[in-house]
């Protein structure tokens, strides 16, 4: 009897050298092995038992159904690795292998040689062998062996089976886009972001503001709120929110944002506004994932609050976007009379009820048949970008990005390009305003773990457009550009937006004041957007896209009123401009630049322009009925003296005049032209300046109308 199972053992494996031969679990075959046969065949039972018991029908990235189903794979993944290191040539058990290996997060490219193997043992292991291989083949790349395989299935498929047949046609052509992609690279750096963000456990939603000082993200890890996994070693910790900031250019330790951000269960980032102020989250109400809202009210935020019925539903809202002015949202639903499953809406704020008006879907253009998701509003308010299984993806879920046209309507997606996009999932995008640094998370081999988050780096052309020498910053009626930029224009690729920050502060103590914010468009004399420094810091942020005449107007009970003037050319490429706005009490004394206020050239005549900067003064001085001004005109030093003061005392006349027409006391008002008598800069500083922009910047920095309390 020993000779011949000797003898059956050595047939077998001359048989496997020669040509491989599909080894059954037989205890017949393995007599001499009885107990590492016994561990081996438990292990296979086990390993078949959990495969065969996987849900299969939970298919929303991000959810917990389908957390559930690849931690059952990832269980019987470890059983029949144990059960495939004893009998290495078993097309089933091989098979099975390479199935549980497409689930697995970080090794999915392992499925390719037990898959191959599997049908190498036996081609009739499975029907849908060839699909698997089409997919294994897909993800490490192999675009041609990919096609191959899913036509060899393709051809297996009848008419009765037109889900099937779409479902193949439709990664055939992901195959081949991935070669079109993978033939023509982006110029990006792709950086593990590293430490202290990333860790061990899964880090990834990562959301900025818009000047990249502040990051929150999602991560997984035992310090969440919760603490608890849902059946030991099969689910993750629960997700929590964490926040990092920039300090001196180094990101700090992320903290989790605690109570009342994180809760007992799944809490995840969504979006966050430009000035970091209000942040939108995710919860996973039993099942109906909501979209929640919260606010930085001082150093504290506030408890989410969730939003309206216009934007969430009984369906699944997953993910949200502000726009830079804050009156418009974009979010993700699945809600009934969509293209496909998710798609992409946008509402507006409504600012007679204060609250989020009516969702409208946008369009097919955007949405496809498919999951749309992860929607990002850039703050050019023009570019959005968001994640999609539809469109031209080269497998799973790409980035693609559509720019609004003139007439409100999307451009045509496009792929933002490899190696940014995979094979797999490429979701939780964000780009920063200049446009040109991205974040998003991946698996990759350099991973501190089982998810990361990247940072993109856009290097752009080779030989990127030469810009002319004319100057495109920041023009404004003072000065507040010089003051301190922080990153100049640098190329054609840059978004033509401007970062304005910096902190309202008390002039005489310099203190934190919390204002409220109003940014407006001169020429056409409207507001665009209402906001808040913050209660604590004082600090502020607004972006301002390019080819408008900005006012900015801050206010603060106590305080006379504060006006900039940002003129921001067309062609003015990203910057980032700091600029600390001081107000000054209501007292004798106090002065301020009326920095909207513009006449015709050379002449007194008052633009339109300038009613909304004189409205203010009206209402500043109604509101305080006992106090008297004196309200002055200035020239540079330009032009004659008796010129420039009969100019300038005419212009302020304008002005008191406009202020007597709107039913100010002209016993209140006193017009004074000092003509070039009170230079704020002198002929000798401008002349020391390199540049003819700034020479100009700095004589129209003296051409400004002033007004001073001079009783109250």
């Amino acid at each position: 009897m020993k000779t011949n199972y000797i003898y059956t053992l050595l047939f077998l494996i001359c048989a496997v050298s020669v040509q491989a031969q599909d080894v059954p679990f037989d205890k017949k075959l393995f007599k001499e092995q009885k107990d590492e046969f016994k561990v081996a065949k438990d292990a296979l039972d086990e390993g078949y038992y959990l495969f065969e018991t996987i849900p299969s029908t939970y298919l929303d990235f991000n959810d917990d159904q389908y957390k559930l189903r690849q931690s059952y794979y990832r269980q019987a993944l470890n059983s029949l690795f144990k059960a495939n290191k004893f009998n290495p040539n078993n097309a089933e058990l091989n098979y099975r292998l390479g199935r549980c290996y497409l689930m697995n997060a970080v090794y999915k490219e392992e499925a390719v040689p037990h898959l191959e193997k599997a049908k190498k043992l036996n081609p009739a292991v499975s029907a849908d062998i060839d699909y698997h291989l089409g997919i294994a083949y897909h993800i490490v790349m192999d675009f041609d062996k990919a096609i191959d395989s899913f036509k060899k299935y393709q051809s297996t498929l009848g008419a009765k089976n037109p889900d099937e047949q779409e479902d193949v046609k439709k990664r055939i052509g992901e195959c081949e886009m991935g070669k079109k992609l993978v033939a023509n690279p982006e110029r990006v750096f792709i950086d593990n972001f590293g430490r202290p963000v990333n860790s061990k456990y899964p880090e990834y939603g990562a959301i900025i503001s818009a000047d990249e000082s502040i990051m929150m993200f999602t991560s997984r890890r035992n310090t969440s709120t919760g603490a608890a996994k849902m059946q030991q070693d099969i689910m993750d910790y629960d997700e929590d929110i964490y926040i990092t900031k920039k300090v001196d250019g180094k990101w700090t330790d992320p903290e989790n944002m605690g109570a009342p951000i994180n809760t007992e269960g799944h809490d995840a980032t969504t979006a966050v506004a430009p000035d970091a102020q209000s942040m939108i989250m995710y919860i996973d109400d039993k099942g109906d994932g909501n979209l929640y809202e919260c606010k930085l009210v001082g150093t504290s935020w506030s408890k989410p609050k969730k939003m309206n019925k216009n934007i969430n539903t009984k369906a699944h809202e997953s993910s949200a976007s502000y726009s830079n002015d804050g009156k418009t949202l974009y979010f993700v639903s699945n809600k009934e009379g969509g293209f496909g499953n998710h798609d992409i809406y946008v509402t507006h704020w409504d600012e007679t009820a204060l609250d989020w008006g009516a969702s409208t879907n946008l369009g097919p253009v955007i949405n496809t048949k498919y999951n749309e998701e992860a929607v990002l509003i850039h703050p050019d308010g023009k570019t959005l970008y968001f994640s999609s299984q539809g469109h031209s993806t080269m497998g799973g879920y790409d980035i693609f990005k559509s720019d609004l046209k003139e007439d409100g309507s999307w451009t045509e997606p496009v792929n933002i390009g490899y190696p940014i996009n995979t094979v797999d999932d490429d979701v939780f995008f964000v780009i920063n305003a200049s446009g040109r640094r991205g974040y998003y998370s991946s698996f990759k081999a350099d991973g501190l773990g089982e998810k990361d988050i990247y940072k993109i780096t856009f290097l752009g052309p080779e030989k990127p457009l030469q810009l002319n020498g004319e100057d495109n910053l920041l023009a404004s009626v003072a000065k507040p550009v010089s003051e301190k930029a922080i990153e100049k224009p640098v190329d054609a690729l840059t978004k033509r937006i401007t970062i304005l920050k910096g902190v309202v502060r008390d002039a005489e103590t310099l203190q934190p004041v919390g204002a409220d914010l109003e940014l407006i468009d001169v020429e056409e004399n409207k507001t665009l957007a209402t906001f808040e420094a913050n209660a604590s810091t004082g600090k502020y942020l607004v972006s301002l896209p390019s080819g408008k005449n900005y006012g900015l107007i801050v206010r603060e009970e106590g305080y006379l009123f504060h006006s900039e003037n940002f003129n921001i050319p067309e062609t003015a490429a990203y910057q980032e401009v700091v600029k600390n706005i001081d107000l000054k009490k209501i007292k004798v004394g106090s002065a301020i630049v009326l920095k909207n206020i513009f006449y015709d050239y050379n002449k007194a005549t008052l633009r339109d322009a300038s009613k909304n900067e004189l409205d203010r003064l009206t209402k500043l001085l109604t509101e305080n009925p006992s106090i008297k001004i004196e309200l002055s005109a200035h020239t540079d030093s330009r032009g004659g003296d008796a010129y420039n003061e009969k100019l300038s005392q005419a212009r302020a006349q304008s002005c008191v005049d406009y202020l007597i027409g709107k039913g100010i006391s002209a016993d209140r008002l006193i017009a004074k032209g000092y003509g070039e008598s009170q230079l704020i800069r002198t002929d000798e500083e401008i002349a020391k300046l390199k540049f003819e922009d700034e020479k100009e910047a700095a004589h129209q920095e003296n051409r400004r109308t002033e007004f001073k309390i001079t009783s109250k």
